[in-house]
């Protein structure tokens, strides 16, 4: 990349506004721009009301090298971000037999009618390129003006972010404005402050001549981006001083570069030929959904129960009735007794279970709203951990999941295999 240049995103829709739906284009293109050692400008949400859409056009135009658009590309009366910004650049709309011959081939292969106001979607600002879309009905628009560049992409994630990644990202590389590759290495951390963690890291860092930090903390989590700025070449520099950090952090080092929690996870346990089990309560299948977000889930996971009933803990997981009576469902006891129960009835290596208060109802003197119990079994027994939070019901069963998985992550790293019965995997093997 020869030089830093400025790029800006505009995100359209009133679904972002009123909060129907969350801004995950930022999301996604702020971090493909960053694997790529760009670090977004600035993101404008805005209506698709014509006089919005040209005010910040302008704006961004005049301040931007690289100017992203997504949405308003579709065919009904409230898509005008192409037209808008025709005009605005003085640039006419010209009718592209080709894009329409896709749209045609689109909605023959998904065996639906062509609407005429389909047509709409086939006009283009003269001097723009169209960007094919596999899944949809609106082409993407890249064009060169001015000394700059406009990227139109349209707004479903699943249309946008294959265009982006395989039509756009090679383009901007070709033209020097993206690097091939990250220009940094990132250290994850977990269970250390953001304080703390620079704290610990000054020494090191101060002693580096040029080297630029950047902390980004997360819930439980904080990562650390560490560069030479515009000195190519210096990532085995960079590596050993991730190095030391990392002999440095112990048990609180996570992973170098992006790989999370559960993904690290995963990884340990398929490369020991090794299984996971799960039984959740108060996190209703959301460690289930986590680990099975991945590709390849199937190597790891053999299966899950949502015991949120007392009686499906009883009747799907063994667990003793009176257990749940003399120590409530909410309990290190029934915790355990989840854990060890999945792994048993699935026959598992490990298992880990969920059960407490998410609210905002419920709770107990002894256990107030936000106490939650994590088990886990383990092919050496079971045990479990009490943790106490405060927040929101959603922002609570977010803590749980962290919480199982990094309780699970310190396991197998403290932990060699131990080789499982074969008639019984979810237990020791005698011996």
């Amino acid at each position: 990349m020869s030089k830093a240049r400025k790029f800006m995103l505009i995100t359209l829709g009133e679904e972002l506004l009123l909060g129907l739906t969350q801004n995950g284009h930022l999301t996604y293109i702020g971090d493909q721009l960053r694997q790529r050692g760009v670090t977004l400008h600035s993101n404008y949400t805005i209506s698709d009301e014509s006089d919005d859409i040209d005010d910040q056009f302008e704006y961004c135009w005049k301040r931007a090298d690289v100017l992203i658009t997504i949405g308003g590309l579709g065919p009904t009366v409230d898509d005008r971000t192409k037209e808008a910004l025709a005009e605005a650049l003085g640039e006419s709309l010209v009718f592209d037999d080709a894009i329409l011959e896709s749209i045609k081939e689109r909605f023959e292969r998904i065996g639906k009618p062509m609407s005429e106001n389909n047509r709409k979607q086939a006009y283009r600002p003269e001097n723009a390129e169209a960007l094919e879309n596999p899944l949809g009905t609106a082409p993407g628009l890249w064009l060169e003006k001015e000394g700059k560049i406009l990227v139109m992409l349209p707004g479903p994630p699943n249309e946008l972010q294959p265009m982006f990644a395989s039509q756009v990202i090679p383009r901007l590389e070709s033209l020097g404005y993206i690097d091939e590759k990250e220009n940094y290495l990132q250290l994850r951390t977990i269970g250390i402050g953001e304080s703390a963690l620079e704290t610990l890291f000054e020494p090191v860092f101060n002693s580096r001549k040029s080297l630029s930090v950047a902390y980004c903390a997360h819930q439980g989590q904080v990562d650390c981006r560490i560069s030479f700025p515009d000195q190519p070449g210096r990532m085995d520099d960079l590596q050993t001083i991730a190095n030391h950090c990392k002999e440095m952090l112990g048990e609180h080092f996570l992973s170098f570069g992006h790989d999370s929690t559960v993904t690290i996870v995963s990884n340990i346990l398929r490369d020991r030929n090794e299984t996971l089990a799960l039984a959740e309560s108060c996190t209703g299948g959301m460690i289930s959904n986590e680990f099975t977000n991945l590709q390849g889930a199937s190597d790891v996971i053999v299966g899950s129960v949502v015991s949120y009933s007392e009686k499906v803990k009883i009747e799907s997981l063994g667990i003793p009735e009176g257990l749940i009576q003399s120590c409530t469902a909410v309990s290190a006891e029934v915790a355990e007794a989840m854990a060890s129960g999945v792994a048993t009835k699935l026959g598992s290596d490990y298992a880990l279970s969920s059960t407490g208060y998410a609210g905002p109802g419920g709770g107990t003197k002894e256990n107030p709203v936000g106490t939650i119990f994590i088990g886990l079994h383990t092919p050496n027994g079971v045990r479990s951990k009490r943790f106490s939070w405060n927040g929101g019901r959603l922002g609570i069963k977010k803590h749980a999941l962290n919480a199982a998985l990094e309780l699970l992550r310190r396991e197998l790293i403290s932990s060699e295999p131990v080789e499982s019965d074969p008639l019984n995997s979810g237990a020791p093997a005698n011996t």
